[in-house]
């Protein structure tokens, strides 16, 4: 088994991946209880999709979401096909 990059201590070792599933948690999990893994995954993927993608900013990209950075990004040509 292969640890972790980061030293004992690091404070960014896993800070992008734990305020994400803080997130999760928050906004999709405690919300209520699920049925089936099948609703909860469906939750998920729509809160990721929906929500998340859409307010989520990236200094790499000129502190533009994913859904702006990929209309950006895709050409004209592409988005007609």
């Amino acid at each position: 088994m292969i640890g972790s990059v980061g030293r004992v201590g690091a404070a960014g070792d896993n800070a992008a991946m734990e305020s994400f599933f803080a997130l999760l948690q928050k906004n999709v999990l405690d919300r209520r209880t699920w049925a089936s893994r099948k609703e909860l995954r469906i939750a998920i993927v729509t809160w990721i999709e929906r929500t998340y993608h859409r307010r989520r900013r990236h200094r790499r990209r000129a502190r533009l979401t994913p859904v702006e950075y990929e209309k950006i990004m895709t050409p004209p040509a592409a988005l007609a096909a």
